[in-house]
């Protein structure tokens, strides 16, 4: 699930830089009273395939303000359900309080259960100073980090008409007092077939750290719809005992009209079928 999540998270494209005063985005993606339910799924030679659990991204109605400025508020959440809470169980919670006008993050916060691992946390992030301030420390920021909710809403902002195969985009992002600078890649145009339906997408491929999780620098790929929601159709990862993949299975509250919907008799198509 956390693997899933970090790919999940991890098409970022680079955010404008932020002088004294917020630089205004236009959203045209998403609107409030959007729900996201994704179905997961591991792979590997041993087990086949198993569902994993369900993942959500939310954007919900608040109130709250944060230097008297208006924000949304995201959440996300995973957890495990069936045969795999017999080997670890996982519940995930993060909330993300972003910035109406400039799409950047005000406050974040997250409840991380794995097992017999806990990890909680809030952090203010002060745009003015460059600093985040967590229950731990205090990490210099850039001017265009995101935490990992902000950080995806405000990519699905970004205008692809002009993207190019092997085109990289950078991202600062943060979490665990740490910010990380990470590249992404697009890798081409697809029909994606899924429970949800079949889309014409853009597929991305993040760069991680290799280590005990990722074998390779470039272990997933993220496809999003072609059209102005750029959903979160289906992300699929590498790891070093299998493969993990997410799958959008519902979406309610989509702000535009799902253009790149389609009838699966097409696996692939090229840039000039675009439009």
């Amino acid at each position: 699930m956390k693997n899933c999540l970090l790919l999940l998270t991890a098409l970022l494209l680079v955010a404008p830089g932020f002088s004294q005063s917020y630089e205004p985005v236009e959203n045209t993606a998403f609107s409030e009273g959007e729900e996201l339910t994704f179905k997961v799924y591991y792979h590997s030679k041993l087990t086949g395939n198993l569902t994993a659990g369900l993942a959500y991204l939310k954007v919900l109605p608040t109130d709250s303000t944060f230097d008297n400025r208006e924000v949304h508020r995201i959440t996300g959440f995973g957890r495990t359900k069936g045969v795999i809470n017999w080997f670890i169980k996982v519940r995930e919670h993060f909330q993300s309080f972003t910035d109406k006008e400039a799409l950047i993050p005000h406050y974040f916060t997250r409840d991380t259960r794995e097992g017999n691992y806990y990890k909680k946390d809030q952090v203010v992030f002060d745009h003015k100073d460059q600093v985040a301030r967590s229950w731990y420390d205090t990490t210099a920021i850039t001017k265009k980090t995101q935490d990992i909710l902000s950080a995806f809403y405000y990519a699905r902002n970004f205008e692809f008409d002009t993207i190019e195969i092997g085109d990289d985009y950078y991202v600062d992002y943060f979490i665990d007092d740490s910010v990380y600078h990470s590249a992404i890649e697009f890798i081409g145009y697809k029909t994606i077939e899924t429970d949800y339906g079949t889309f014409r997408c853009l597929g991305f491929k993040p760069k991680v750290a290799v280590g005990q999780v990722f074998k390779e620098p470039y272990p997933g790929v993220l496809w999003v719809t072609d059209d102005k929601n750029h959903l979160p159709l289906l992300a699929e990862s590498e790891v070093w005992v299998g493969e993990v993949k997410l799958e959008l299975i519902e979406a309610k509250g989509i702000r535009n009209r799902e253009s790149a919907r389609t009838v699966p008799v097409e696996r692939t198509y090229d840039k000039e079928r675009r439009r």
